[in-house]
């Protein structure tokens, strides 16, 4: 089953899936989450949310409702780039090739951060993009505290130096974080990616 608030991706989907062999047990729903119930999807064992995290408003919010998505013995898998990462801000979808190949233009001030993005070209729907994008991005330290308060436990989870993305998009070496430089708030400035899978923990009867 996939899951997105935009129509556009969600065709895609159903037009990839045309021609898979599993196309039958293949389901896929255009619709905001917060729309949606387990009684409208169903529970599930495993949910991938690679890349989406750092777009959802509200995510404590959304974290605490998630988990009641899983069946009992569920996990999460979370995949994203913190914010505070070079390209963080996703600018590199900018219009404008110079200012899609500038790192950390995203942390300047939200009405700088626009002025920049008007002075260099971009449309008024771009801006508002990547103004959304600001407004949602999320570090690892915050993640982990809504993940904390949801009551949440982390299984393993994985820094990397060098994105597994950037091996396709870039023929780059994936590359671990290095322990000796994985500092807590520090590291979201080279994280380009952090990965985990999480579990709900059982709640106590005491």
């Amino acid at each position: 089953m996939g899951i997105d608030i935009a129509e556009n991706k969600i065709e895609n989907a159903r037009e990839y899936y045309s021609s898979h062999p599993g196309k039958a047990n293949a389901r896929f729903i255009a619709e905001d989450i917060y729309n949606l119930r387990p009684e409208d999807t169903g529970r599930f064992d495993l949910i991938i949310m690679r890349d989406t995290i750092e777009h959802i408003p509200h995510q404590e919010r959304f974290l605490g409702m998630l988990k009641n998505f899983l069946k009992p013995d569920g996990r999460i898998f979370f995949a994203f780039p913190p914010w505070r990462m070079p390209f963080g801000g996703h600018q590199q979808i900018c219009e404008n090739k110079f200012l899609s190949l500038m790192p950390y233009i995203h942390l300047l001030p939200k009405s700088l951060y626009k002025s920049v993005l008007k002075l260099f070209g971009e449309s008024n729907a771009k801006i508002r993009a990547l103004q959304e994008i600001k407004d949602t991005g999320i570090s690892i330290s915050r993640f982990k505290s809504y993940l904390k308060r949801n009551n949440y436990q982390i299984e393993k989870e994985t820094c990397y130096l060098i994105n597994p993305n950037y091996e396709i998009k870039f023929k780059l070496k994936v590359r671990k974080l290095p322990v000796i430089i994985n500092v807590p708030h520090l590291s979201d400035f080279y994280t380009t990616a952090y990965y985990c899978m999480v579990r709900v923990l059982p709640v106590s009867n005491e």
